[in-house]
This record gives C-alpha cells, structure tokens and sequence, in this order.
C-alpha cells in the first residue's frame, strides 16, 4: 500500500503526516508513507484545499485534518460495489 500526504509543508500537514503512521501502525497495515509538497505534482492531481490523503492513487480526503482512527479506517480497502 502507498499512502501520500499531499501539502504545502504547513503544520496542519505535518500533523496529518504524523497521523497517518500512527493509523498505519493502529491498523496493523505495511505501507509506504510519503509527503509530497510539490505544489506542481498537487495540482497536477486537482488538489486546491491542503492536507489531502491518497491512497494507492485515489485522493481519500481534501481539506481535512483527520484523527488516526478515522485515517484507518480510510484505509481499508473499499468493497466491491458490483453485484
């Protein structure tokens, strides 16, 4: 699993980072953890409200601050809605 933090390096971010391995940890999960700061590469993604939380390429969350429980439970894999 790949998890970014998608910011401008405010604390807000820096805390949503701290966060994420703390819900990675919570979880019981492997993954790699990365910041990605590049203001060029956010937008690129359409990432205009600071942190964001993506998860193997798929934005989770925008704009918010979130709690390491609720980041794990983000990152459960989504069920198959197909049926």
């Amino acid at each position: 699993m790949e998890i970014e933090v998608l910011g401008v390096g405010c604390p807000k971010c820096a805390r949503m980072y701290e966060a994420v391995v703390n819900a990675v940890e919570l979880a019981g999960l492997e993954a790699q953890v990365r910041k990605v700061y590049d203001l060029d590469e956010i937008m690129r993604r359409g990432v205009v409200a600071f942190p964001a939380l993506v998860v193997d390429g798929e934005i989770r969350s925008v704009g918010k601050l979130l709690e390491p429980e609720a980041i794990a439970r983000l990152l459960k894999p989504r069920a198959d809605s197909g049926g």
